[in-house]
């Protein structure tokens, strides 16, 4: 068996920390870069319950994980409130010995009804998706017609139930760069940080182009022009948010850059889609069927141990730095919605 207190590193020594887990597959949002409508409509077929690993799969792989050094879970989608009884599976997460922080991220829209039993549960922090603060233009990019205030009531409940809160704003050129100012003036002195995030080549049926791009030096000049700001230290190892805090006090924002920058450096993460496909980069093209391993093999937990632990040793994925080498022009690469981001 691995040494506890020894976290396993990848083929270029990045050691395996964080484990982001999609539970479903499904979201209430057809929002235009992740899920459009025109792909994901009312014939779309998701994973059967059948399919989607059960809770008590979940908690094996996580303890197998946490022996490994996973220190931080982050449970994904499609919108992972969606998922029946969720504050039970992080009731149990929060109960395996190593996991030290437990995320959730979310479109809100039903943290009203579950806040408070999600925090009770265990969960500490809430990373909220709000592409922008102005109704018509929310409208268009969820491709539901819903406006912001369902999710900005699930903002309110969350901060009502202690979670500490983020919110996520994925920045598209002719989609929504006109809100990147309203976004920042309507949260800062909230004490909740705004993260922009470059909007990212991720899946096949986004549309993605670079054209479409709203760099991190373009977010930063727009809003320090009105807002100044300056550059705040990192809070740990692998963080992928550059900070920024306003020089007033107003509090900080954050702009992830992972189109204009690279962080594959210091990536200390491994993804589990909802059918129980691993993957050990964002954009990766093919996942490691560890739901089918573990249900056909019947793999005892030193078995299981042994699999993960050789899947991150053999870990190479670059992503970021190739692309910027155009070695990954037309590759094709698994869906947001799949893998949770």
């Amino acid at each position: 068996m691995t040494n506890e207190t020894t976290p396993i590193k990848d083929h270029f020594g990045r050691v395996l920390k964080d484990l982001r887990i999609s539970v479903i597959d499904k979201c209430n949002f057809r929002c235009t870069y992740c899920m459009p409508k025109e792909i994901f409509g009312e014939d779309y077929v998701f994973l059967s319950e059948k399919e989607l690993l059960s809770f008590e799969e979940i908690i094996r792989l996580a303890s197998v994980f946490a022996k490994l050094g996973v220190e931080k879970i982050r449970i994904t989608g499609g919108e992972p409130l969606m998922r029946r009884d969720l504050e039970e599976l992080i009731a149990e997460l929060n109960a395996i010995p190593g996991i030290k922080d437990i995320a959730l991220t979310t479109n809100a829209v039903m943290l009203p009804k579950k806040a408070k039993k999600l925090k009770e549960a265990g969960l500490k922090r809430v990373n909220i998706s709000l592409d922008a603060i102005e109704d018509e233009v929310f409208k268009e990019i969820n491709g539901k017609g819903v406006v912001a205030r369902p999710v900005l009531k699930g903002i309110e409940a969350a901060k009502e139930a202690g979670l500490g809160i983020k919110i996520n704003m994925v920045v598209k050129k002719g989609m929504n760069e006109s809100q990147v100012l309203p976004m920042a003036r309507y949260f800062k002195g909230k004490d909740i940080i705004l993260r922009f995030i470059e909007f990212m080549d991720v899946g096949n049926h986004n549309g993605w182009d670079f054209k479409n791009v709203i760099s991190k030096k373009d977010i930063i000049t727009m809003i320090n022009h009105e807002m100044p700001i300056e550059p705040a230290e990192e809070n740990y190892y692998g963080e992928v948010a550059s900070r920024y805090r306003y020089k007033d006090g107003g509090g900080e924002i954050g702009v992830i850059s992972s189109v204009t920058d690279s962080f594959c450096g210091t990536c200390t993460r491994i993804r589990l889609s909802a059918d129980g496909k691993l993957y050990t980069c964002l954009f990766a093209s093919d996942g490691f069927d560890i739901r089918k391993k573990m249900r056909d093999n019947q793999l005892s937990d030193v078995e299981l141990e042994e699999e993960l632990t050789h899947l991150w040793g053999r870990r190479k994925d670059r992503y970021s730095e190739e692309r910027s080498e155009e070695k990954h022009q037309n590759r094709r690469k698994i869906e947001m919605s799949y893998i949770g981001g």
